[in-house]
């Protein structure tokens, strides 16, 4: 399975920058590595170019189905959550407030729901 991943935000903080070194500490320890800069959502581009469009929370959620005025790519938008298999949560919190326990939440949510989201990439293409 050849996957091509990026991220985005939908506003345009910390444009250029890497991701917080706290987060990118947490991250080396569970073996990744986090490099890519930030770079702002474009809709005119973006929305064409990807297959799914995945939230990590419900403001941001809410700002792609704003972006989207026409409705044509609400089904490639999700919540990132809604891949998770064993954790429970709405959405994945910002730990920029919190000590290193959030920072590792963090992580234990994505690691879970990257997991479910493989599965159903996977389940796609079997169907396809």
């Amino acid at each position: 399975m050849d996957l091509h991943v990026e991220s985005a935000g939908t506003a345009g903080y910390h444009v250029g920058d890497l991701p917080d070194v706290r987060m990118r500490q947490h991250a080396a320890r569970r073996g990744y590595t986090l490099e890519s800069h930030a770079r702002k959502f474009k809709p005119e581009i973006d929305f064409d170019r990807f297959d799914m469009i995945v939230a990590m929370d419900r403001d941001n959620l809410a700002d792609l189905q704003r972006m989207d005025r026409d409705k044509r790519y609400r089904k490639k938008l999700s919540l990132m959550t809604e891949y998770c298999e064993t954790m429970k949560v709405d959405e994945v919190p910002d730990p920029y407030y919190e000590g290193p326990e959030g920072f590792e939440y963090v992580l234990d949510i994505l690691e879970d729901a990257c997991e479910g989201l493989r599965k159903r990439i996977e389940a796609d293409q079997t169907a396809a």
